[in-house]
This record gives structure tokens, C-alpha cells and sequence, in this order.
């Protein structure tokens, strides 16, 4: 009798699984608890369950949001919305071939989402994160669409690349920049990235292997959905420099050369100076001009950023976004430009029952920039009594110093900066298409395996013509006659990647298993084609096709979560790279992560105390970046112009072999970190990580001895150098209601770099500063932070004013030398600190973020080099120097240019931007929202540091593209 009973009670389910927004979820895992009774969401969201019981429990369940559970009592439709799991710890982080919830993270990994973007002009999609991840450094120049200088915890090699491994959707990019582009990540809209991820210690990024020394970004773009979706986003951007070098100006140049006016020509009415400094000859050489010549080489700028995104579902089973946009952005120097025009495509279908998923990303880029000279220098030295024009100049009505009886150019005295930048065409271009095709198929038959195919390609082909007419004394001269210049260069990039790995998942009682393994080959391609200046007689065209670089690895990873409270991450990778020899091509790079979820094991009841994790972490990390891939093969290359032998009168260009290294190896980097993730009050989470790490067989360029190779200085395996940091993060939800929301984020890093050992002890000068020949400001030496300042410890008077070329005799021999330079400060920051805010108070939203760094130094080598009185006589015209001359009265700038006085601490305080938003959340009779937005980009720094500006690369202020402040209006419109 219970038997057909049973079998009346029994029936059927069916629903669907939608996100807050409404959106279908496919994928997710519908299981009736504690059977085998189960099945997943099809591409609609859709489900069917049959066989059901009155008083099951069915089970909902998928990454990144809340489990949830629903009771059958007997319905027969259900409609389940799963919520996020908003708290940063429940967050998906993409790492190596995966991606795993932050709160099972064992590694040192931050993630920031779109959300979390830094507002504000963003040209390039490193600024999305800049000073918002602790132990990250992004220093980016004012040039338009301009590269960055980026580092985590500090980099790892000394003469090597210390730039991270750049990955987007599983496509690690080369990371050099081609012919006519401004860098290689000036291809990517930052306004297609959905999230990045930093990996930063060896258990989270040694599956990379070979190339993750210096850490490794991972980068995820947008993908498709199902309803459509369209969004316009606008902004327009108005800046200028807000500061200059502080040089005299005409009129306090003409009192300094010439003396005051005491009195007038009582003929003439012309002024009568007297006092000067200058010597009749110079006092002649005045003019009646007031030119700042850093006034006429900046201008106001505009930049424009244009981007329409549609999202949505292609014959309602194909997810799919298109993105095109059009980015416009003026430099401060007269005439440069950075113009991008970008189209992407994202598809994302699934099929098979969602057995098979794939994913498919295609960008195109066409990059137009008009490149400048650097003119600063000259700017700053040029004569201010001088004007701009010349009525009557040969030099299209530029002045320009020249003999007017033959219109010869004045032999070694600077041209004309405003000149310079208007007369060069210098034109570049870069067509890129780069993308990627993954497949991940789930088999039928065995489904807790996975296969995962991923192929990537990127191509781009650049061009760059640089011409500069014959009426320009700034091009290529013969005899002091201008001859005019016309050159270009071609380039060819192509980077292809294979990749294919498994991936085994397994849930059982107490443990669940996730096991990774695969192949991965990867080939860069390069050639370059330059014709040198073709009006110059000694020109020689180069064809430069580099040495194809081929990486190949073998990698495996097991994640094994033990009665979820126990995490334990296995990885290795084999890896093989072209760059090295036979005997030293493959490396090995394991890697080993604990953690320990201690709030489940003490603190299970506790209120206070909402998450706490122990992670532990070890691993080996490779580093081949050197700057000449095949540096292990004996080559020869083809002089230039002033390498060549004259037969009869035909210049001829010489086979010249070159420097080579069959015994150069890896650089390996070994990491230890200890840290915590913790949670309070489900209001603030963050970390604290300890770290340590050790580079060996470090590259770097050094001395060779005479007759042992063809060159006597080149690339060598020849030292260790360790880094220690700790580093502090968190955010917070400080206020959270209807009408009032409020997060900030806090971090803070610190790390100190030291080189163990180099071969011989030896000392390895470096750092030019741009006066002299061959004068440097830093060195290599055990013990000290790579790249310290070496200079001469400056002797001052009773009254505080320095004493020009006295120094102290340091090491007592009673004879002030070289002997005598000491190690004085460096460029690393003792501690650097991000703080970013955002609030919303019903419809207006306003952020702000800040970045500091405490403790780091900078070589000032335009006070150095540019404030010394002998200056003002300048090849025999004038120059301009700087006004801090005044304060120490130096004559001769080889006698003072390497005093210490010259590093100076760079300490500062910046805004990077400030914004404020108000959206009309029902625009166009609620079919259509728009946010109305102003701010300003690059608002303030605070700093003592004398120069332009304390963010400097290298730790060498030798004059830079100065940053300019932009006042921003944008408007953000989705239907």
C-alpha cells in the first residue's frame, strides 16, 4: 500500500535562477540534498527537477554568489535570485589557468573590479589600480597615452626587466612596445576591463614560471549576457602644467648679465645697466625679448575619450559585447598627440548542455601618435631675452643664432626649442589585432574532468616617418649648413600562444580536490627595418629581424581543501626558454601554500572577528628578460655611420661581431610569505603580509677583461640581491543605508632591497646624469639598495653656504678623489601608502584617491647641471640657468655637479583625482539612466622636493615630461 503512495507523492520542478539584476544565470548546480538527484541551469537559467519528495531540500549553488536552499512542498514552477557574495573575500580571483574565491586563496593576491577603478583619465589601463593595491607602484610620465613604470614590492633583478608578466584573458602579452605605439598597453581600452587581478608572491604566480619574478597582473575583460544592454560613455578633459623649472626671467637675466638700470642715454634714451656678471661681449649679445621659453613649448590641451559598449545575446544564444572607441589626448609640448581607435568583440556561448563553454576575445587598435623631442633642456637653458621670431630669419621666422652674410648656422649653441617642436613631422602609427579562442569541455562521461584549450594571437605592424624640413636649424646639419632630415622606420611584432591543460574536480566528504596540469608553448616574433636619415651621406639603412623567442612549459597545480578550514596549493612548472643555451635552457619552478582558516577553527560563535586566514607560502620563480634575447650565439651586426671604412669615396658599414655568453642562465628568485587575511564586524577586511625574497645569478652588464671576448663589457650571470617588505590593506564599508553608502580603502607597504653578493666585490657605476662624459651618480655595491647615490659629501661654511668643489676627505688620505665618494640615500621609499574613498548619497556620488611616498630620494641633476654662472656664456651665445644659483653662488658645474647636496628627499602627497557624479536614474521616461560627472585629475601634490615633480623613474631628475592638471566633464548613459 505505501509503495504506489510513494510513488503519487513524487513530482516534478521547474524554474529559474536570475541574479538581483534579473540576469539568467547558466551553470548553475540544482541538487536535491544529501542524493545524487540533480542538474544545472541551462544558458536561460532555466532548470528541471523531477522525482521530488515533498520535504526535500534542493541545493543552489554557484561560484561567486550565495549558496541558497529552497524546501518542495509540492510546487510545481520556483524563482530562485542568488546574491552576490559582495564581501572582497568571497570574490572570484583569476590566477594561473583558474581562478579561485579569495577567501580559498593560499597566495598573495589582491583583486580590484570595476567597481573598485580608479576614476578619471585613464588613457592606459595600468591607472585603473594605480595606489590602489599595497606593495604596487605604477609611475607614468605626462606624455600622451604614455607607458609606466610598474612595480611589485620593489622587482627583482638589477639590470634585467623588472616589469610583471602581463596577462589578459589567459594571454600573457610580450610586453615590448613596436614601431609608432606609446607602449603595449596603449592597445588595450581600459574601458573593456572588468577586473584585475595582482599576483605577488612565488606560490601564486610560479605556475608562470620562467617570467614571474616580478610578480604577474592578470586581467580579465567584459563579456557578453543575455538581455540587451547599451552604454555611452563621454568625457572630455581640459589641462595645463601648473609648474615650471624656476629659471630667470628676461628681466632678471638682463640685471644679472648686464646689471640694473642706473640710468638712461641721454641720446639714445636706451637704459644704462651696471653690475653685472657679464663681460662686454656678453652684455652685446642681450636682446630686448621677454620670452619663457617653457611658456612657448607647453600649451593647454584637450582630451576627448568616446566609448559605446553593446551587451547582449546574438540569436538569443550566443552572449556577446562589442566595444568601439576612440580615445584623443594632447601632450603638453606644442604639437603632440596620442589618437587610439579601438574595436573589441567578446562571445561567450555554451553548448552541449553547457558541457562545452567557450570563450572568445578579439580587440583590434589603430594607434596614431604625433611624436616630439625632448625639448626641456633646452627650454630651460635658452637665452629669455631672445624671442621666438625673427623678422627676416631664413629658419621660416624662427630665431635661430646664425651668420646672415651665408645663412650658416652658428656651430654648438642650442636651436630654437619652439622651433624644433613646430618644424619636426614625426609621425607614428600601429595596427594591432590581438585576441584569444578558449575552449574548456566538460566530458559527458567522466564529469568531474575537465579539457581547456586556449589559443592567443596578437599581431601588430608600426610605422614611424620622422621629417624635419632643410629651413629648420634643427635638422641634420653639414658645415653648419641645415640640410634637412627624412627618416623612417618600420616595425613587426607577433606573439602566438598554445595552451592546453586539465582539470580534475572533486567534492567528497571532507575534501575537495581541484587539479590542474598542461602544456604551454608560446613564440615571440620581431623584425624592424630602419633607414636612418637618407639626406645624410653616411646613412645606413638596418634591417634588424630578431632571434625568435620560443617558451615552453610543462606546468601542474593541486588544490586540496580539507573540511574547508585546511587549504594546501602544490604547483610546478618546467620550463624552457630559446634565450638560453643547451646546457641551461630548462628551469624548475615548484611552489608550495598553506592556509588555515583559524575564524572557523576558534572563532566560529565570534562576532567581532567575521573571517581570519593563515597563509604560508614558498616558491621559485624564474626571470630570462635580459635585452638581448640570443645573447648565447655568436652574431655579428652592421656598423652605423660611424662604424664604416671609406674605399675610394663610398662609405662602407663593417661586420662588427658581437659580445656573446653561451654560459648565461636564468635568474631565479626564491619567495617566503607569511600572511593573514582578516575580517571585522563584516565591515572591514584586509591584509598583512610578511615577505622575503632572494634573487641568484643576477643579470647584469659588467667589465670583461681585454682580449676575452669582443667587447669589453657585456650581459653576465654575477650576483644575489634579496628584498624584505611587509605590507597592510583594507576596506570598508564605513557607512551603509538607503541613502547614504560610504567605502574607503587603506594600504600600505614598505621594502627594503639589498645586493648579497657580486662577483669580485666589485663596484658598478651607473646612473648618467646627463653632464660631462660618462658621469654617474650610483652604484652597485654589496651590502646597499641597488642604484644608491655616489657622491662627494659637501662641505659648507660657517654661515650654512656650501663651499664650490670642497669635499670631505672621507677616507683620510689627505687627497680628495674618487676614493672619497660615499653612498648617500636612494631611490626606494621607506613606505608607500594608497588611500582611495567613495560615497553615495542617494543620487550624487563623489571619490577622491591618494597616493604617498615617504622616504625615497632624487638626484637633482638640473640644479646639479644648470646653476652655475659659468653657464650664462653657452658656446658662445646665451643661456639661461637656474635661480638657485643665487642661494650658492657655484661657478663650474664639474665642480659641483656630484656634491650630495643634489639628492633630495622626494617625499610626497599626491591626489591623483577627484570626482563627483549625479545619475538621473529614470532618464528618457525611465527607459535609460544618465550620470552627469565633473573632477580633476592630478589636483594637488605636497612635497619639499625643489624639482618639477618627485615621481621620478630611475631617481634621476634629469628634466621629464611634466604631468599636466585636467579638468574633466563626462557623461555616462546606459539603456
Amino acid at each position: 500500500m505505501l509503495f504506489p503512495m510513494s510513488i503519487f507523492a513524487q513530482g516534478n520542478l521547474q524554474g529559474t535562477v536570475t541574479d538581483k539584476a534579473g540576469e539568467p544565470l547558466a551553470g548553475v548546480n540544482v541538487v536535491v540534498q544529501g542524493t545524487k538527484n540533480g542538474t544545472a541551469t541551462d544558458f536561460d537559467g532555466k532548470f528541471m527537477l523531477s522525482n521530488l519528495k515533498k520535504g526535500d531540500v534542493i541545493a543552489f549553488t554557484f561560484l561567486g554568489y550565495k549558496n541558497q536552499t529552497l524546501s518542495y512542498t509540492g510546487q510545481k514552477e520556483a524563482k530562485v535570485v542568488l546574491e552576490d557574495e559582495t564581501q572582497s573575500l568571497q570574490e572570484m580571483v583569476v590566477v594561473g589557468y583558474g581562478s579561485v574565491k579569495k577567501k580559498d586563496a593560499t597566495g598573495s593576491v589582491s583583486l580590484i573590479t570595476t567597481k573598485d577603478f580608479n576614476k578619471g583619465a585613464n588613457v592606459t589601463t595600468e591607472n585603473l589600480l594605480n595606489g590602489r593595491v599595497a606593495g604596487v607602484t605604477i609611475n607614468t610620465s605626462g606624455a600622451p597615452g604614455s607607458g609606466s613604470e610598474i612595480r611589485i614590492r620593489g622587482g627583482a633583478s638589477l639590470a634585467a626587466s623588472n616589469d610583471p608578466l602581463i596577462v589578459i584573458d589567459g594571454f600573457p602579452l610580450e610586453g615590448k612596445t613596436n614601431v609608432g605605439s606609446t607602449s603595449f598597453l596603449a592597445s588595450l581600452n581600459p574601458n573593456t576591463i572588468e577586473s584585475i587581478s595582482v599576483l605577488k608572491d612565488a606560490s601564486a604566480t610560479a605556475i608562470f614560471g620562467s617570467r614571474a619574478s616580478n610578480g604577474v597582473i592578470m586581467i580579465t575583460t567584459k563579456k557578453g549576457g543575455k538581455d540587451l544592454q547599451v552604454e555611452y560613455n563621454f568625457q572630455y578633459g581640459s589641462g595645463k602644467i601648473t609648474d615650471k623649472v624656476d629659471v630667470f626671467s628676461a628681466d632678471e637675466f638682463r640685471n644679472l648679465v648686464a646689471g640694473p638700470i642706473v640710468g638712461y642715454d641721454p641720446i639714445t634714451n636706451q637704459p644704462i645697466r651696471s653690475g653685472g656678471i657679464g663681460t662686454p661681449a656678453m652684455v652685446s649679445k642681450l636682446g630686448n625679448a621677454n620670452t619663457d621659453w617653457q611658456d612657448e613649448i607647453y600649451r593647454r590641451t584637450d582630451l576627448v575619450d568616446n566609448n559605446v559598449s553593446l551587451r547582449g545575446s546574438l540569436f538569443g544564444k550566443i552572449p556577446a559585447r562589442l566595444n568601439i572607441g576612440n580615445t584623443y589626448q594632447e601632450g603638453a609640448r606644442l604639437t603632440n598627440t596620442f589618437n587610439r581607435n579601438s574595436l573589441s568583440l567578446a562571445l561567450n556561448p555554451s553548448f552541449l548542455d553547457n558541457h562545452l563553454k567557450i570563450k572568445t576575445q578579439a580587440n583590434y587598435t589603430n594607434e596614431r601618435n604625433r611624436f616630439v623631442d625632448h625639448v626641456e633642456g633646452t627650454a630651460i637653458s635658452f637665452d629669455p631675452t631672445q624671442p621666438v621670431y625673427l623678422d627676416g630669419s631664413p629658419y621660416e621666422g624662427f630665431f635661430e643664432y646664425y651668420n646672415p652674410s651665408n645663412n650658416e648656422l652658428t656651430p654648438s649653441v642650442p636651436r630654437n626649442p619652439v622651433a624644433q617642436l613646430l618644424q619636426t613631422f614625426d609621425f607614428g602609427k600601429n595596427n594591432r589585432f590581438f585576441g584569444n579562442f578558449e575552449a574548456d569541455y566538460k566530458f559527458h562521461f567522466f564529469p568531474a574532468l575537465r579539457a581547456i584549450v586556449n589559443v592567443g594571437y596578437d599581431e601588430s605592424f608600426g610605422r614611424r616617418n620622422r621629417e624635419v624640413s632643410n629651413l629648420a636649424a634643427s635638422s641634420f646639419s653639414n658645415n653648419n649648413v641645415a640640410k634637412g632630415t627624412l627618416e623612417y622606420n618600420n616595425g613587426f611584432r607577433k606573439n602566438k600562444l598554445f595552451d592546453s591543460y586539465l582539470v580534475y574536480t572533486k567534492e567528497l566528504t571532507n575534501l575537495n580536490i581541484e587539479a590542474t596540469a598542461g602544456y604551454s608553448y608560446q613564440k615571440y616574433e620581431a623584425e624592424k627595418y630602419g633607414s636612418g636619415n637618407v639626406i645624410d651621406p653616411t646613412h645606413i639603412s638596418d634591417i634588424d629581424t630578431s632571434t625568435d623567442v620560443v617558451n615552453i612549459g610543462f606546468f601542474a597545480r593541486t588544490n586540496l581543501n580539507f573540511y574547508d578550514k585546511y587549504l594546501l596549493t602544490l604547483s610546478y612548472r618546467r620550463d624552457g626558454s630559446s634565450r638560453f643555451s643547451k646546457d641551461n635552457r630548462w628551469g624548475n619552478f615548484p611552489a608550495v601554500a598553506l592556509a588555515w582558516k583559524l575564524k572557523d577553527e576558534f572563532f566560529a560563535e565570534n562576532k567581532t572577528i567575521s573571517d581570519l586566514k593563515l597563509r604560508l607560502g614558498w616558491g621559485v620563480t624564474g626571470q630570462q628578460e635580459i635585452p638581448e634575447a640570443d645573447i648565447y650565439l655568436l652574431k655579428t651586426s652592421i656598423g652605423n655611420g660611424q662604424s664604416q671604412y671609406t674605399f675610394g669615396s663610398t662609405p662602407y658599414g663593417l661586420a662588427i661581431p658581437n659580445y656573446y655568453n653561451p654560459d648565461i642562465k636564468w635568474e631565479e628568485t626564491t619567495t617566503y610569505n607569511v600572511g593573514f587575511d582578516y575580517g571585522l564586524w563584516s565591515r572591514f577586511t584586509g591584509s598583512l603580509d610578511f615577505f622575503y625574497k632572494k634573487t641568484d645569478d643576477l643579470f647584469s652588464k659588467t667589465a670583461i677583461a681585454d682580449g676575452a671576448n669582443f667587447s669589453n663589457f657585456g650581459m653576465q650571470n654575477i650576483g644575489e640581491m634579496s628584498t624584505k617588505g611587509i605590507e597592510f590593506s583594507v576596506d570598508a564599508k564605513l557607512i551603509s543605508n538607503e541613502k547614504f553608502q560610504w567605502n574607503a580603502n587603506f594600504n600600505a607597504s614598505k621594502f627594503e632591497r639589498r645586493i648579497d653578493y657580486l662577483d669580485l666585490e666589485s663596484d658598478i657605476l651607473l646612473g648618467g646624469i646627463g653632464v660631462g662624459t660618462g658621469g654617474t651618480a650610483q652604484i652597485h655595491r654589496v651590502d646597499y639598495t641597488p642604484s644608491a647615490f655616489y657622491v662627494y659629501r659637501q662641505l659648507y661654511n660657517p654661515d650654512g653656504s656650501p663651499i664650490e668643489g670642497a669635499y670631505a676627505d672621507i677616507n683620510g688620505d689627505g687627497i680628495v678623489n674618487g676614493d672619497d665618494r660615499y653612498i648617500y640615500y636612494n631611490q626606494d621609499p621607506d613606505l608607500t601608502l594608497g588611500f582611495a574613498t567613495n560615497m553615495n548619497f542617494k543620487n550624487f556620488d563623489f571619490s577622491f584617491n591618494l597616493r604617498a611616498s615617504l622616504g625615497n630620494h632624487v638626484y637633482n641633476a638640473i640644479n646639479a647641471g644648470k646653476a652655475q654662472y659659468d653657464l650664462i656664456n653657452n658656446n658662445g651665445a646665451l643661456g639661461n640657468i637656474h635661480t638657485s644659483v643665487l642661494a650658492t653662488n657655484f661657478n663650474t658645474t664639474t665642480d659641483v655637479v656630484l656634491s650630495d647636496m643634489f639628492v633630495e628627499n622626494a617625499s610626497f602627497l599626491r591626489m591623483d583625482n577627484i570626482s563627483l557624479g549625479y545619475t538621473f536614474q529614470k532618464w528618457l521616461a525611465g527607459k535609460a539612466s544618465l550620470r552627469l560627472s565633473t573632477g580633476v585629475q592630478n589636483a594637488f601634490i605636497i612635497t619639499k622636493y625643489s624639482g618639477l615633480d618627485p615621481e621620478i623613474t630611475g631617481g634621476i631628475d634629469n628634466t621629464i615630461y611634466p604631468r599636466q592638471r585636467t579638468f574633466l566633464f563626462g557623461a555616462n548613459v546606459k539603456f
